[in-house]
């Protein structure tokens, strides 16, 4: 009986030999054979004594080897294996399958089926192969760069020429793709020939409209422009030339004594007093302007009228009505008693001693600021808060020059005394200076941090003044073309700045601090302040001989400064 139990086991043992390829070796072996392979303590008794018919077979150290993992396969759809004793017949068919002809070998493509995740796997890596094939072929194409064209040619394809929030690139890099699939497709050859034909006909009938209309590059001005460039340039000569030969004169001759003279005239200014104040109208006064000979004095208000006065006494002589808005400005001819005026009404208007309007100049689109003669008295300059300049013919009422270049309101004007230049200031915090002769913007100076109110040309030919909204007064070299004094010259905003009109020994500026300063050309040091008036300067003027110094407030006074010498000589021719 202890033989028969025991054959069985040696039998079970003994049969990984038959174990097919298609079952895994673990199913053939019987469990009862893997109980040796656990860790057994081996007893301390002698080892027990094997029967001779049936010996048990020791297992072989290879054997663990065949119970490591295999390589994972595919799953392969099996009927599910009999149970108990039909496994010897199912080995035995196993083995006869394989033995046959038609036995397939493993990893043959009918053995295994594509799961769903490498089929996933393998798309994508179509899709892929297809994206980088087209990218190559549209890297090959020509893309047009400007993105009007790019837009264009997206509208002859029949796409949107531009998607929500697509920049640049990104519309060319769409185009691209286009023109790469239509290429793919065998349609972009067709498609581009037939725009490229469209193409060629709009632009010869393009070439065509251009041949017969020509636009210049410029703004081509008026006949009476050229004339009055052309007259403006030969006078300026010849005021140049006696400039220079008055300055040559001076610097030769032994006897001249610059530096005497500039002192005689900084003390004459230092001396100046009060010597007359006068109410000059029942609103604020906003200009004053001295005639060429120094007898009299026109002033204008906000009232919109303008008044002459004779000088030294300050008597009424006319009144000039005519402006329906505010009166901004007023200036006499540097060669003939007429007076000019500036209006809130966006006109200017020139006058007569008596009063009798002569002529009315409209063309500007808001109200006026400040306005001044050329040298030469022909022609009058006017700015204005339409941002432009305007310079009118006196003679005919003609515009002659619509000048932009300020990028806000122009405010001050001013003209060289050889009348070649001249010199704009605006709230836009910048001076420039204009050539009158070719039109062309010659400087543009920077430097105030705020609006530039007033602005005056020295006699000496290559000094520039301005004032401004930031409290200071910026003297300017044109020669240099840059700032050579900075003045720090009141403690509110300057609104008018004027030098001594005949040499130029001293500068005056008004500010809204209620006071007027002279400063010395020579350092541009303080000479004298001229305080009285009780709420702001608007205006001021220098007669030719600097005698005297006029300034009109808010306050409607007109007051008249006088130098203490010129008071002694009057004294004494009296008592004489």
């Amino acid at each position: 009986m202890e033989i028969d139990e025991e054959n069985p086991i040696s039998t079970s043992v003994t049969e990984p030999a038959a174990v097919t390829d298609d079952q895994p070796a673990v199913s053939a072996i019987n469990p009862i054979a893997i109980q040796p392979i656990q860790p057994i303590i081996p007893p301390i008794a002698p080892p027990p004594v094997v029967p001779p018919i049936a010996p048990i077979p020791t297992i072989p150290p290879s054997i663990p080897h065949a119970l490591a993992p295999l390589p994972v396969r595919p799953p392969v759809l099996r009927p599910p294996l009999p149970q108990n004793g039909d496994a010897r017949g199912t080995d035995s068919d196993s083995d006869q399958d394989d033995s046959g002809p038609n036995r397939t070998t493993a990893g043959s493509p009918a053995e295994y089926e594509i799961s769903e995740h490498s089929r996933q796997v393998r798309e994508r890596q179509e899709k892929a192969m297809q994206e980088l094939l087209m990218k190559r072929r549209a890297a090959a194409l020509a893309v047009p760069t400007n993105d009007m064209a790019v837009r264009a040619r997206l509208r002859r394809l029949g796409e949107p020429i531009t998607l929500f929030g697509e920049r640049e690139m990104e519309r060319r890099d769409r185009l691209r793709m286009l023109m790469a699939k239509l290429d793919a497709e065998g349609q972009l050859e067709r498609l581009m020939k037939a725009h490229e034909d469209e193409e060629a006909a709009a632009s010869a009938t393009k070439e065509e409209a251009e041949e017969v209309i020509q636009y210049p590059f410029y703004t081509e001005g008026s006949k009476a422009l050229l004339h009055a460039r052309i007259d403006i340039a030969k006078s300026s000569i010849v005021r140049a030339a006696l400039r220079l030969q008055h300055a040559r004169r001076r610097r030769d001759d032994p006897d001249e004594d610059l530096d005497a003279e500039i002192d005689w005239a900084l003390k004459q200014a230092g001396g100046l007093v009060l010597d007359c104040s006068e109410i000059g109208d029942d609103r604020p006064l906003s200009g004053c302007s001295f005639s060429h000979d120094g007898q009299m004095l026109a002033t204008c208000s906000l009232s919109g009228v303008a008044k002459v006065w004779s000088v030294p006494q300050v008597k009424k002589v006319s009144n000039l009505k005519g402006h329906t808005e505010r009166a901004t400005d007023v200036t006499f001819s540097p060669m003939d008693n007429y007076i000019a005026t500036a209006s809130a009404d966006r006109t200017a208007r020139l006058w007569d001693a008596e009063g009798s309007l002569l002529m009315t100049f409209e063309g500007h689109l808001d109200r006026l600021a400040r306005i001044a003669f050329h040298p030469s008295g022909k022609y009058l300059g006017t700015t204005s808060f339409d941002k432009t300049w305007r310079l009118w013919d006196i003679g005919t009422g003609e515009e002659l020059l619509l000048q932009e270049g300020h990028s806000r309101s122009v405010y001050g004007i001013a003209f060289h005394h050889d009348g070649s230049l001249a010199a704009s200031c605006g709230l836009d915090a910048l001076a420039r200076v204009w050539d009158l002769r070719s039109g062309r913007s010659i400087l543009a100076l920077e430097g105030h941090v705020k609006p530039v109110l007033g602005i005056s040309f020295s006699p000496n030919g290559y000094h520039l003044a301005t004032g401004g909204e930031d409290n200071t007064c910026r003297i300017w070299d044109l020669r240099k073309r840059k700032s050579l004094y900075i003045i720090p010259a009141h403690s509110n905003l300057i609104s008018q700045v004027k030098f001594e009109p005949q040499e130029g020994y001293f500068l005056a500026t008004a500010s809204y601090d209620m006071t007027a300063k002279i400063w010395s050309s020579r350092d541009f040091k303080p000479v004298k302040t001229l305080g009285g008036h009780e709420a702001k300067v608007t205006s001021l003027d220098v007669v030719g001989d600097g005698q005297y110094v006029a300034t009109v407030s808010h306050d409607r006074t007109i007051k008249l400064w006088s130098s203490r010498n010129n008071e002694k000589e009057k004294a004494m021719e009296i008592d004489s």
